[in-house]
């Protein structure tokens, strides 16, 4: 495409595997404004980082180093939750150091995702390295996320039991894996996107995350797109695209740009 790069290349897992990277920048010399890496949905256990090959490559035409990472899925390398986020700290990791190749310091770089790697984000930026409590250093400085669970406890006792046996946590330790009860001042600003329409996620939880957010002095917008459903921010009939693209590189240079 006609003013970006794009390449791809790998990067080492948690294991020492090897997953995939799709990188996104501005082409002809130009030097990118800020950085972002996103990571895909699919509930853990399906999705590539191809997925979001069509934001990367928006965002990265309005100045922004993208990059979409893979992780290891559950039953596919994964044993539970526990190995994406290793693997989403590692991407993050590795992210850093390509951003620094190309000018960016940490001050100019967020993450993301859509739903499950949206998740995935927001808990390697709220929690720390070797613990489910909250972190001292969130490692980005800021997080876009698209349609994510942000209140695990939000769900039915059933809903909640369904998803610990998933995603490999203990019984009642789902708390452990969600963003709201890791709220903390200091936390990254945040920009979520979200459906109104959304029957996976709840809109509602994620406007208590943000109220919580804001009730401790931390940036956190949320866009409400109206009668979208989950996974609404894809090209397509929904016509929710570009809005989606608009938001996020605004926020991502407005927050990040002069870092």
């Amino acid at each position: 495409m006609t003013g970006i790069h794009e390449s791809s290349m790998i990067y080492e897992a948690a294991d020492g595997s090897e997953l995939p990277m799709l990188v996104f920048e501005p082409a002809g010399g130009r030097q990118p404004a800020a950085g972002v890496v996103l990571f895909h949905g699919g509930a853990l256990r399906k999705g590539s980082a191809d997925e979001l090959t069509p934001h990367c490559r928006q965002l990265a035409l309005r100045g922004i180093f993208a990059v979409s990472a893979g992780y290891r899925l559950l039953d596919q390398g994964a044993m539970g939750i526990v190995d994406c986020v290793a693997d989403v700290r590692r991407a993050i990791e590795r992210f850093g150091g390509l951003a620094a190749s190309r000018g960016l310091g940490a001050s100019r770089l967020a993450s993301g995702g859509s739903s499950a790697g949206g998740h995935l984000a927001l808990v390697a930026a709220m929690t720390n390295h070797e613990a489910p409590c909250p972190a001292v250093e969130p490692g980005v400085a800021a997080v876009v996320a698209l349609n994510p669970p942000v209140d695990l406890l939000a769900f039915s006792p059933e809903r909640q039991q369904w998803i610990e046996e998933d995603i490999g946590v203990a019984a009642g330790r789902a708390i452990d894996y969600s963003p709201i009860e890791f709220v903390r001042p200091g936390n990254p600003p945040m920009l979520i996107q979200h459906g109104t329409d959304d029957k996976v996620v709840p809109i509602d939880q994620v406007r208590r995350f943000r109220d919580v957010m804001v009730q401790v002095g931390n940036e956190c917008v949320l866009l409400e797109h109206e009668r979208a459903e989950h996974a609404f921010h894809y090209p397509g009939p929904g016509g929710h695209f570009d809005a989606v693209i608009d938001a996020t590189a605004e926020f991502l240079l407005e927050r990040l740009a002069a870092g």
